[in-house]
């Protein structure tokens, strides 16, 4: 006697549910977000009208600057502000801040790639402590050791120089550039340090043909980062420097500053000219230092 077999349901995933007009219904991700798309216009703006504003009003005659709106186009525009500028020490400025700004990254570089290196690689209680010590200057800010700093550099005879500024701003950029190595060397697959050490690999050499290339978008991270502390610092020039010898640029803001007035023209174009260099810098890497942040946040 025979028996009917049933056959069994075949398992499929559920379709998307079908619109009346006979069209699939698009994913959530899928779907415009338009509150996302009135903030980004917002902080656009934020961004954007202040610097329109710094532009024009560097472009406005020094005796109209006080009567122009700054969203306002100038009715006579003139570039005699940037040519006081230029013709102000600008270029003893500009050199000094390139200075102080590679020196910075040279230092942050050659310390906080060993030492995050150290503290991704090594297992105990010693390298954590150091490790979480770094990180503690983060919340230590540069206006509360500003004292003990001055003694400091006045004892090393390092006062009213070029070093009296690139080893503090060094030091005070070192737990974030750590922070981000760090979590970009833990991206790093286990397997492919072990592979190494099979092969025979000395950690030095982990570091300079593994760790360091495969690490580039943090290190390009931690390259701008440092360049900008210096080049943006006026704390330590304001109090470790005098002189013009060792005057930067955001010192030099103080040239079109006296007690009888203000040059705002000559000022906001000495701003605009400022940030050029360091717009640059971050046009060409700003995908390396998008990923480099990203990765600090692990896989």
């Amino acid at each position: 006697m025979s028996h009917d077999t049933l056959p069994h349901p075949v398992k499929t995933g559920a379709a998307p549910a079908a619109r009346p007009d006979g069209r699939r219904r698009r994913h959530w991700t899928q779907r415009p977000n338009p509150l996302a798309g009135l903030g980004s216009f917002v902080w656009l703006v934020v961004v954007i009208v202040p610097i329109y504003a710094m532009i024009s009003a560097s472009l406005t005659p020094q005796d109209q600057a006080l009567g122009h709106n700054a969203l306002k186009p100038p009715s006579s525009p003139t570039w005699s502000n940037y040519d006081t500028v230029l013709h102000n020490s600008f270029f003893h400025l500009l050199w000094n801040t390139v200075l102080a700004a590679a020196a910075v990254v040279v230092i942050v570089l050659v310390l906080c790639v060993p030492l995050s290196y150290v503290a991704v690689r090594t297992r105990g209680f010693w390298s954590g402590a150091a490790f979480r010590l770094f990180l503690l200057g983060v919340a230590i800010p540069a206006q509360a050791v500003v004292v003990p700093l001055y003694l400091m550099i006045t004892k090393l005879n390092l006062y009213d120089s070029l070093l009296a500024i690139i080893l503090p701003t060094a030091a005070f950029a070192m737990p974030v550039a750590i922070l981000v190595l760090t979590g970009t060397m833990r991206d790093i697959s286990e397997e492919v340090y072990e592979a190494m050490a099979l092969d025979g690999a000395s950690p030095t050499r982990m570091l300079f043909q593994l760790v360091i290339p495969m690490s580039k978008g943090g290190i390009s991270t931690v390259v701008i980062y440092a360049a900008l502390q210096a080049w943006n610092g006026f704390l330590f020039p304001l109090i470790f420097t005098q002189s013009e010898g060792p005057r930067v640029l955001t010192l030099g803001l103080f040239n079109y500053m006296s007690q009888f007035g203000v040059n705002i023209p000559a000022l906001l174009a000495s701003v605009v000219l400022s940030g050029i260099p360091i717009f640059a810098v971050y046009l060409v890497a700003r995908r390396a230092l998008v990923g480099g942040l990203m990765g600090v946040g692990g896989k």
